[in-house]
Formats: structure tokens, C-alpha cells, sequence
């Protein structure tokens, strides 16, 4: 079991983003696929779209292992009125967040890589892994309040961002 991972998520003020996004997802297939045309998109407006192969598949793995892992037996369908999992994007000047808010208060579980690589067949454990790999770091933290569950986010970093041109202008 994993501690909550706050080192090396830099100090981030909110009201300095950027920008800022949010979609909520239903517990259904369609999610992930949702996830990753929101991301998409969002990504193209902040004029990112080449970091989209690599955000989108950490995307893809935070909003799976939330509908696989941490909904629990009978969770709210497509009608509930609150929607239990929520992917955050979030810009800064030089990075880039993606957290992935779900209800549960169970951390997330990884698996040694050298397991990974002897079992061929194993369709999942590998998430955490890749998130590990496309992103520049990673972690999770419990919801404090009302709100229940927890965030697990990726940080990337854009380094060129304030040196590239924006488009129109």
C-alpha cells in the first residue's frame, strides 16, 4: 500500500492556473474514450495538442483504474445525479496537471515493474507503471472535508510553453 505521494507535486496555487477544466464521467465503458476526446480538445484549445499522446495515455490509465478500482459493487450508473469520478486539467506556466477524483479512500496499488515483465498475459497492473513512465511524476492524496475519496494526479512539464508563439496573435 501506498503512503499519500506529495513530494514532488511543485506547490501549485490554484488561482494562478492558466486554465483550468474539468468532466465529469459515469461509470460506464464510454468513459475512458470520453476522457481521453475531453482531453483532446482541451488540449488543442491551450495549444498543447503535442503532448497529447502522452497525457492522453496517462489519462486514459488514471480514469480506468478509478472505474475499475475504486467504484464500489452497485456504484451510481449513467443516471445518477453526481457522476462519481472527475478528471481535473489543470495549466500553469511550464506544466501541465491531470487528476482523476474518485470516491474511494483506498490508495492506489502499483506493481514491481519485474513482475510485469515475467507475466505476459496479466491485463492490468501495468497503469500505474505507465503513468509512472509518460508522466514526470505522479501521486495521490485523500479528499479532505466533505468530499470523500481521493485525487490521483500526473504532473507534465512544457518547458517551451512561454517561449511558444500563440496562434493568431
Amino acid at each position: 500500500m501506498l503512503e499519500p505521494l506529495r513530494q514532488g507535486l511543485p506547490p501549485l496555487n490554484l488561482a494562478a492556473a492558466s486554465d483550468a477544466a474539468s468532466c465529469a464521467l459515469h461509470a460506464r465503458y464510454e468513459a475512458v474514450r470520453e476522457a481521453r476526446q475531453f482531453t483532446r480538445a482541451t488540449l488543442d484549445q491551450w495549444h498543447m495538442g503535442d503532448r497529447f499522446d502522452d497525457v492522453c495515455l496517462v489519462v486514459s490509465e488514471l480514469v480506468t483504474n478509478a472505474l475499475r478500482h475504486a467504484l464500489p459493487a452497485g456504484a451510481p450508473g449513467p443516471a445518477a445525479p453526481e457522476p462519481p469520478v472527475r478528471l481535473h486539467l489543470m495549466r500553469w506556466t511550464g506544466r501541465l496537471v491531470c487528476a482523476v477524483r474518485d470516491p474511494s479512500d483506498d490508495s492506489p496499488v502499483t506493481r514491481d515493474p519485474g513482475d510485469l515483465s515475467h507475466d505476459c498475459s496479466a491485463e492490468s497492473g501495468r497503469g500505474l507503471f505507465l503513468v509512472d513512465s509518460f508522466s514526470d511524476s505522479w501521486g495521490w492524496h485523500p479528499l479532505a472535508g466533505a468530499l470523500s475519496g481521493k485525487v490521483v494526479w500526473a504532473l507534465f512539464r512544457h518547458p517551451g510553453a512561454a517561449d511558444r508563439p500563440v496562434p493568431g496573435l
